[in-house]
């Protein structure tokens, strides 16, 4: 009996349960449908604030479209950023080598200026041009009457700055023209060449390769690779043909295709400089011949780690053929890019393209004012 009724009392428990759970389940019901309610007022609202938005407060598309401006300035914010970062090895050899003379003198004398002759020729910016430099910064001191020690870092690199941006011009590639590439094994004259294809098709320029240098084991391979990456033909023979019948055929192509520029690989070796001279000057007689209207460029890739070296080659590659543009590569790389400050005040021959990195967009224009900037971490 008394099982009965506790088993009776544990079955009325369990339905006042459910009759609780049932209850709190129509106070959600009830609570929902109250939410939804609130809901649909507030849509209601924000559809009778959205139509009260006349049309003229909205912006037009080309209001909200970045305007030109915009994106130079970005390019040139990226640009300037990839030279500062390239040239850390650089800004650091050079002028700590500097700011290290400088702490060492309490006055402007002249061991002070033998001191720093020493420092700029030991940062591979070369003795002719080191003499000039200081010869320059002289002359400054005295006529400005400067008698901060310190100040000689600022009239440094305003001398320097001053020396590259002389008669800089913006090189701009005319249509048709051929480019000759020359430089010596390993300096990445084949990797330039791809790099420099792909900034001309950046400028939706039509390009053609020729693989003039036949006689450097994988050259044609390499320059076929760099060609399928780009999406450009290369123009070819067997290894050890005739340099001369490769450019004829590829000079061929270019006029049928209406191609913009044809990049020329061609031999570099340096040991006979007869035989190299001949074979530029056949290349150069074939050009002029078959494509008079073309505009010929000779650029010569130097390697920035070989310092004073790239100095000689440039002195040596200038005897055989008229250079008319200099590629300075492995600029990142490096705390020898004070050559380029030689190069250009030694030799006289534009800097065209310098890289700052191993990526395909790193082979960028040189810009005088750009890089001077970049060089003395001047915004």
């Amino acid at each position: 009996m008394a099982l009965f009724k506790l088993f009776k009392n544990k079955k009325n428990n369990n339905k006042n349960s459910i009759n609780t759970q049932f209850e709190n389940s129509d106070i959600q019901h009830e609570n929902i449908d109250e939410n939804k309610s609130e809901l649909n007022e507030n849509i209601e609202q924000n559809e009778e604030q959205v139509s009260d938005i006349s049309e003229s407060t909205l912006p037009s598309p080309t209001e909200i479209t970045p305007t030109e401006n915009n994106t130079e300035e970005k390019k040139k914010k990226g640009f300037f950023s990839k030279i500062k970062s390239g040239l850390n090895k650089t800004r650091q050899n050079i002028m700590n080598s500097v700011e290290h003379v400088l702490k060492s003198f309490v006055k402007i004398d002249e061991e002070l200026f033998e001191e720093l002759e020493e420092a700029l020729i030991m940062s591979d910016i070369g003795v002719e041009t080191s003499v000039l430099i200081i010869e320059k910064v002289k002359d400054i001191v005295k006529s400005e009457k400067i008698s901060d020690v310190l100040e000689i870092k600022n009239i440094i690199a305003r001398v320097i700055t001053e020396m590259l941006e002389e008669n800089d011009t913006e090189f701009e590639l005319k249509s048709p023209s051929v480019i000759l590439v020359i430089g010596v094994n390993g300096v990445g004259k084949t990797t330039t060449i791809g790099k420099l294809t792909h900034n001309f098709i950046e400028q939706n320029k039509k390009v053609l390769l020729a693989a003039a240098d036949t006689f450097r084991a994988a050259a044609i391979d390499q320059l076929q690779i760099w060609g399928d990456r780009s999406g450009v033909d290369v123009i070819k023979h067997q290894e050890n043909s005739d340099p001369g019948a490769v450019v004829f055929d590829a000079v061929q192509a270019a006029k049928a295709r209406s191609t913009d520029v044809l990049i020329c690989d061609t031999a570099g070796r340096l040991h006979n400089k007869k035989n190299l001279m001949e074979e530029l000057r056949k290349i150069s007689k074939i050009i002029n011949r078959e494509y008079s209207n073309a505009h010929i460029e000779v650029f010569l890739v130097l390697d920035a780690t070989t310092g004073q070296n790239a100095l000689q080659q440039a002195k040596l590659f200038k005897e055989v053929t008229d250079i008319t543009g200099i590629i300075l590569t492995k600029l990142d790389g490096t705390a020898k890019g004070g050559i380029i400050i030689a190069i250009k005040n030694e030799l006289k021959i534009p800097v065209r393209f310098i890289g700052v990195g191993e990526g395909i967009d790193d082979l960028q224009k040189f810009k005088a004012s750009e890089f001077a900037k970049a060089l003395f971490d001047i915004e």
